[in-house]
């Protein structure tokens, strides 16, 4: 697939990205800094200009692409990341429009150019523990994606306002638009060097529920979705199998939450950020669980 991707350049798409291309895809990448990895187009561009992402949308990826005379290809999906990653970056105001105006933006290129492929990035901080003002219980555990968001945050309040403005293109475009709560995003090389703090401190997690994402892992999910036509608009947790703890879900809980109740069995392990539905309904099979890069007795 011919894919536009928006913050690439970022965290998460650093890694996602040479995921696509090892799948065969063809990827541009938008964003402010370009991303230096082998085979990958770059295009400088602010996602809060619609003008700007018209334009992207409509646009050689490269010189290759005029060599057969036939005008610009149309792209077949487009991959949207780019936001501020969080709050205390940038003032709220700044964090909600940006997130918001450019989604928007995004969104609205890719549905009148005709593109029918969509995701976007939401997040697990829509489920409004990670950024409360003080220790937020969820209403019920596992969390999952019929959950009521409702944060209290600039940052997750932008997110679950893109996540409606999904659904509203949806509904007029008939697109397919998924939009992902990606969960706490794990660099290869950060296993190492947090996990083991995580799991001698496993209090400090408690914000996130003890969610985390490989960032490989990630990127399976995001060519899954590209891959899985039909589905409309929908919601899907981003997350491993497992929780980043070595404590038991049972158990871990009844530690951090004990007065929220848990809806069904767990596995041992279970990720109390649920990623049911990505195993269930695209397919997604866990490769980079954190035992496979940190032993811990």
């Amino acid at each position: 697939m011919r894919i536009l991707f928006t913050g690439g350049s970022g965290k998460a798409g650093k890694h996602v990205i040479p995921y696509l291309l090892d799948q065969g895809h063809r990827v541009l990448n938008v964003d402010l800094t370009p991303l230096q990895h082998p085979g990958v187009d770059n295009l400088t561009a602010d996602i809060t200009d619609s003008g700007q992402m018209f334009n992207a949308m409509s646009m050689y990826a490269g010189f290759d692409e005029m060599e057969p005379g036939t005008g610009v290809p149309q792209f077949d999906a487009v991959v949207h990341f780019a936001a501020v990653p969080r709050i205390l970056i940038k003032p709220d105001n700044e964090t909600f429009r940006v997130n918001t105006v450019g989604t928007y933006n995004v969104i609205e290129a890719a549905v009148k150019l005709g593109i029918k492929k969509i995701v976007i990035a939401s997040s697990e901080t829509t489920y409004g523990v990670c950024f409360s003002d003080g220790k937020t219980d969820p209403r019920y555990l596992p969390l999952d994606e019929e959950y009521d968001v409702n944060p209290m945050d600039s940052y997750g309040l932008s997110k679950v306002v893109n996540e409606q403005t999904a659904r509203s293109f949806q509904r007029r475009s008939g697109a397919d638009i998924y939009a992902l709560r990606i969960g706490n995003v794990i660099e290869p090389h950060e296993y190492a060097e947090l996990f083991p703090y995580y799991f001698r401190h496993p209090e400090v997690r408690r914000r996130n529920a003890f969610c985390y994402i490989d960032a490989r892992d990630l990127g399976q999910i995001v060519d899954l979705c590209l891959k899985k036509d039909g589905l409309g608009f929908q919601v899907f947790n981003a997350g491993n199998d497992h929780n980043g703890a070595v404590i038991p879900s049972r158990q871990l809980a009844e530690l951090f939450f004990p007065q929220v109740p848990v809806t069904r069995e767990l596995g041992e392990h279970e990720a109390l950020f649920s990623n049911r539905k990505i195993r269930e309904v695209l397919g997604f099979r866990e490769q980079h669980n954190w035992r496979n890069y940190v032993t811990w007795e």
